[in-house]
């Protein structure tokens, strides 16, 4: 395989870009007829398979042969050759660390999960992310030379343009980017975590066909990913999706950000992880009570799972925010009016715990008109959406935008 189409598409010529568009027909419709291609595409045969045999002398398409046929001239098929290209994701959690690796066609090779990290942006800690990132690499089995891109979640705003992270790892005055691929030797690209898991939802997650959808990630904050008519929105600068820092209750409860009153200081994981251990402080009882009183750590995680497990004081707790969230999610789909609001994030793995009553709270405040055209479900990727959506947007971010059909 020759660095040929690398080369192409990164120049920005014509052959690259339709190189790129051949491509993306095959992830987005399997194998095909160069004729079926070439019509789609509105290009002419000749131009179709110079095109499709420079990507098959390149790695990157194969031909399988004759298609079978009721009966005349049988034509020969063509698709993406599944392993002539890998791309690494990397989510960062607030605690936690997961990266995985794709093949072209989107399936998930090897993953490895919740690898213990707190996400503070301090040089240790970005030198440690690179460590674990580098011994990924070093074992998931695949050789570096075929990884053709990498792609990092990283919380709060980021600018995908730029390279830049305000949020986390703003450690000098140069694009976060170049300093990863000088570590990895590798493209990498940044993006908002929650942007990149909306993309992997929408490609290949709970979604029906939808083109207009919201998607809310719930975990020890909140934010937004919007797909609007198919397409990713990252505003002007990228930092759309801040839903967690809307200005929203009158108290004095001080964000993260910086401001007070955010949406988050009570409507997300942390909430609901404050008020647990104060309740468990003042000798309220959870199934979670003899840990405490041991002293042991208790996570986010520990507190949903012991919802799911039926104890009363996380129920209330996760319902109260469940509420709280669905009354702000009713002004969003009356400005938006999605065909689909999905709910992700660890607090979403509570299920109808969580769920019912956000529905409930929709139903309460959004206009009825509106919020009729709008469906709800739970997300289905699970832990694994943040390394899906990271490697997915990886992949687009070299053969261009992915669309459903």
């Amino acid at each position: 395989m020759t660095n040929k189409f690398i080369q192409e598409i990164n120049s920005g010529s014509r052959t690259g870009s339709l190189k790129k568009e051949i491509l993306c027909f095959y992830i987005n419709n399997g194998e095909a007829s160069l004729a079926d291609l070439g019509k789609d595409m509105n290009l002419s045969i000749p131009t179709i398979t110079k095109l499709v045999s420079e990507l098959i002398e390149d790695g990157y398409v194969d031909d399988f042969g004759k298609q079978e046929t009721a009966g005349g001239r049988r034509p020969n098929i063509y698709g993406l050759n599944h392993n002539s290209g890998y791309f690494v994701g990397v989510d960062i959690d607030h605690s936690e660390l997961n990266i995985g690796i794709i093949n072209f066609n989107g399936s998930l090779i090897a993953s490895k999960m919740h690898i213990p990290y707190k996400a503070v942006g301090s040089v240790e800690k970005f030198d440690e992310l690179c460590n674990h990132v580098i011994s990924f690499l070093d074992t998931c089995g695949i050789p570096r030379k075929k990884i053709m891109k990498i792609g990092i979640n990283l919380t709060g705003r980021v600018n995908p343009y730029t390279g830049l992270s305000y949020s986390l790892f703003f450690l000098e005055e140069r694009p976060l980017t170049e300093i990863f691929e000088e570590r990895f030797g590798i493209p990498t690209t940044i993006d908002n975590d929650t942007r990149a898991i909306a993309y992997g939802e929408y490609l290949t997650g709970c979604t029906k066909g939808e083109k207009s959808v919201v998607y809310i990630n719930v975990g020890w904050g909140i934010a937004t990913g919007l797909i609007i008519d198919g397409n990713l929105y990252y505003g002007k600068s990228g930092f759309s999706g801040e839903f967690g820092h809307n200005p929203t209750f009158d108290n004095e409860i001080l964000c993260h950000c910086g401001k007070k009153g955010c949406l988050e200081t009570e409507a997300s994981g942390s909430y609901v992880y404050k008020q647990f251990l104060e309740k468990l402080d003042n000798g309220e009882i959870s199934i979670l009570s003899k840990k405490h009183d041991k002293g042991e750590q208790i996570s986010l995680k520990d507190i949903v799972d012991a919802a799911i497990s039926d104890d009363t004081m996380a129920i209330e707790l996760i319902e109260e925010v469940g509420a709280t969230l669905g009354k702000a999610t009713a002004g969003l789909i009356n400005i938006f009016n999605p065909e689909l609001v999905i709910i992700g994030g660890l607090m979403a793995q509570a299920g109808d715990y969580f769920l019912l009553p956000l529905q409930s709270s929709i139903k309460k405040f959004s206009l009825n008109l509106v919020s009729s055209d709008s469906t709800i479900r739970l997300s289905k990727l699970g832990d694994k959406a943040g390394i899906l959506g990271a490697c997915l947007l990886a992949r687009s971010k070299t053969v261009g935008l992915i669309r459903m059909n």
